[in-house]
């Protein structure tokens, strides 16, 4: 019974360090960002996946409106805000 525990050894460890190094940093990425767009409120500037900057203007269940410039306000999925410009970095 040993020698075949044995043999599975270094297959549970090689699984512990791809769960490690990989699946458990993405799963908090993911948690992350599922977070900033819930907290997504009016006023905020975002970053779409296509690269736009914008303010958000109203926020849906699953669209934000979102202003491009003074006179262009459009919707956007939720799931196309890549992320929240934080204060101070507008210009990065």
């Amino acid at each position: 019974m040993e020698a075949g525990a044995a043999q599975f050894l270094p297959l549970i460890i090689l699984f512990a360090i791809f769960y490690f190094l990989i699946i458990r940093p993405q799963q908090k990425q993911q948690k992350a960002h599922r977070e900033m767009l819930e907290s997504l409120t009016k006023g905020d500037k975002i970053v779409t996946t296509g690269g736009l900057i914008a303010e958000i203007v109203k926020t849906e269940d699953d669209f934000i409106k979102i202003k491009l410039n003074d006179s262009v306000i459009v919707r956007l999925d939720r799931a196309f805000v890549s992320k929240k410009v934080e204060a101070g970095n507008e210009n990065a």
